[in-house]
């Protein structure tokens, strides 16, 4: 195990989360085949990483496609001592995607996803508004998203599953 708490990652490891990252319906059987190990290797290691936390397999969908069509992203500074109680309160709110303490000009970074304009401007109002703690929030609405990578934790990490053994 790791400092954190995490196992620790072995080549065969790697290999498996690099071909789930690349599809995550990818069946266990053809990573074995491509690792050189056997399927039941394979599903006990899935079900270790996961069950640790390093793993989630999950179906990214387009927002915009669901209904979605403006997402945001918040810099939110708070009153000293306030960070995790605003963050405990933020993470509650089901228009919020992603939520991280930071350090640096703001002490959290909020993702929202809303319906339109109006779901945003009500959201701000009496979702993030109803929050006490907030010092100040600075406010970028996003006009294209033009990438997004759920594959980076691997670069140079492992080598390609058909090379792993």
């Amino acid at each position: 195990m790791s400092r954190a708490g995490r196992p620790e990652l072995d080549p065969i490891d790697l290999g498996i989360v690099q071909a789930l990252q690349a599809d995550g319906r990818r069946p266990f059987t053809r990573i074995a085949r491509d690792l050189g190990v056997s399927e039941a290797a394979v599903r006990q290691r899935v079900a270790r990483l996961e069950a640790s936390g390093t793993l989630q397999i999950v179906a990214v969908t387009d927002p915009g496609a669901l209904g979605f069509r403006i997402m945001a992203m918040l810099g939110i500074s708070v009153e000293p001592g306030a960070a995790e109680r605003v963050a405990a309160a933020l993470e509650l709110l089901p228009e919020v995607a992603y939520l991280v303490l930071v350090a640096g000009s703001f002490d959290l970074l909020v993702e929202v996803v809303c319906e339109d304009n109006e779901h945003l401007l009500r959201w701000l109002d009496t979702g993030l508004g109803a929050i006490d703690g907030i010092r100040s929030t600075e406010k970028f609405v996003y006009l294209r998203l033009v990438k997004e990578s759920y594959t980076w934790s691997m670069t140079g990490l492992a080598p390609p599953a058909d090379q792993a053994g």
